[in-house]
């Protein structure tokens, strides 16, 4: 069985930093997509960086290069998101995603969440002076 379950939200100020985890139990990372989308209060879930085997990482949106980067320790099947100088925009609950086999482009992934078959419980992020 996949497990994805995500830890390190909290409530920061404007321009801090903060690194969320995800273990990920069930499968290993060979052919697969992980990374992370978000969803803020009364919008979308939104894709925010994606890393696969074949394609390395990438971010979906442009408000978080420069910012944000999605790495993995295959060591402990652990995906990280690394967030600096967060901004109030930030606020939402984060999820970790992954599909098993990659079969798209990973830019599909970002624009296309219901691609990724199992998804975390989230863990919310708070940017508030």
């Amino acid at each position: 069985e996949v497990q994805l379950v995500e830890s390190g939200g909290g409530l920061v100020q404007p321009g801090e930093s903060l690194r969320l985890s995800c273990v990920v139990s069930g499968f290993t990372f060979d052919d697969y997509v992980i990374g992370w989308f978000r969803q803020a209060p009364g919008k979308g879930r939104e894709g925010v960086s994606l890393m696969s085997g074949f394609d390395g990482g990438m971010a979906c949106t442009d408000s978080v290069k420069g910012r944000f980067a999605v790495s993995s320790d295959d060591a402990t099947n652990t995906v990280y998101l690394q967030m600096s100088n967060l901004k109030p925009e930030d606020t939402a609950l984060y999820y970790c995603a992954a599909d098993i086999e990659q079969t798209a482009p990973l830019g599909l992934y970002c624009t296309d969440p219901g691609q990724l078959d199992f998804w975390g419980k989230g863990t919310p992020v708070t940017v508030s002076s």
